[in-house]
């Protein structure tokens, strides 16, 4: 290479590094930001279902009412940590990655100062040529001068965009390696909390009594007034006497009644058989 591209190679290098950085940065910063917004729209969502799962548990038996409320509780939980994962993921990786506009900007003014410094040499370079052809002493001394001073900054100006490409590099590598760490140790809490509510949630669903709901639920078919008025369908279908018999056994006093009902039975017996005792022996008289 010759000394001229050799000396233009390190603005070469970082102005290719920053449209590289400016194009690819770009693209994951957007690419990160979706993603972001999708996880906060799942997390919207899972609040609704929350929402729904309340309102549909109240209608429900007292074991899968309690089961689907535990749950409801437990996935409630579980959108506070993905909140938690939406803030981190976007001040840990969309921010750094948006950052780099910054950064890339702050680059191209580097560059422009390197380019500046050295059509500024270059000028004073055409100078002197020029200044040389015509031969006058005085302005062959000021014209190097000036070359001088100008070729010094260009000197320095390069020295500064060799330590910056250098540093810019460093620190993008810094940069990528900190910004996907961040995003895999996020994914990796929110996963990990995930699994332990899953885990109750699962477990709550599971503690729902089918049998003792379904008894419930049977016993709801059939009003607590149902056994008085089977009772009251049975003694329609009795004799007078025996619905007689009924009223007065189902009434306060029933007991006594049929007491009483009972001794008058016996004294009844009791005369017929002191009516046939007379009977018998008047008989024997004769």
């Amino acid at each position: 290479l010759r000394p001229r591209d050799l000396a233009n190679r390190p603005q070469e290098q970082l102005q290719d590094a920053v449209t590289n950085v400016e194009k690819h940065f770009g693209e994951l910063c957007q690419i990160f930001a979706a993603y972001v917004r999708k996880t906060a729209r799942l997390r919207d969502k899972a609040d609704l279902l929350v929402n729904e799962v309340n309102v549909y548990a109240s209608t429900e038996t007292p074991n899968l009412k309690q089961g689907l409320k535990n749950f409801a509780d437990e996935f409630a939980k579980l959108q506070d940590y993905r909140q938690a994962e939406v803030e981190r993921l976007e001040a840990k990786v969309v921010e750094p990655l948006k950052a780099y506009g910054t950064i890339v900007k702050m680059k191209r003014d580097d560059l422009k100062a390197t380019l500046t410094a050295k059509n500024r040499e270059a000028k004073q370079l055409s100078q002197l040529e020029r200044t040389r052809q015509r031969n006058p002493s005085d302005r062959h001394i000021i014209a190097e001068s000036e070359l001088q001073r100008a070729t010094m900054d260009a000197t320095r100006t390069t020295r500064h965009l060799e330590e910056t490409i250098d540093n810019f590099e460093k620190q993008k590598i810094k940069d990528i390696k900190n910004i996907f760490s961040e995003f895999i140790t996020i994914e990796m809490l929110f996963h990990g909390k995930a699994l332990e509510v899953y885990t109750a949630a699962y477990q709550n669903i599971q503690k729902i009594d089918e049998d003792e709901d379904l008894e419930v639920f049977r016993n709801s078919l059939y009003p607590q007034d149902y056994s008085s008025r089977l009772d009251i369908v049975r003694a329609n279908s009795k004799s007078p006497l025996q619905r007689s018999l009924s009223t007065k056994c189902v009434s306060g006093t029933g007991q006594v009644t049929t007491c009483r009902l009972r001794k008058d039975q016996q004294a009844d017996d009791d005369d017929e058989d002191v009516d046939e005792l007379d009977v018998t022996e008047e008989e024997n008289q004769f």
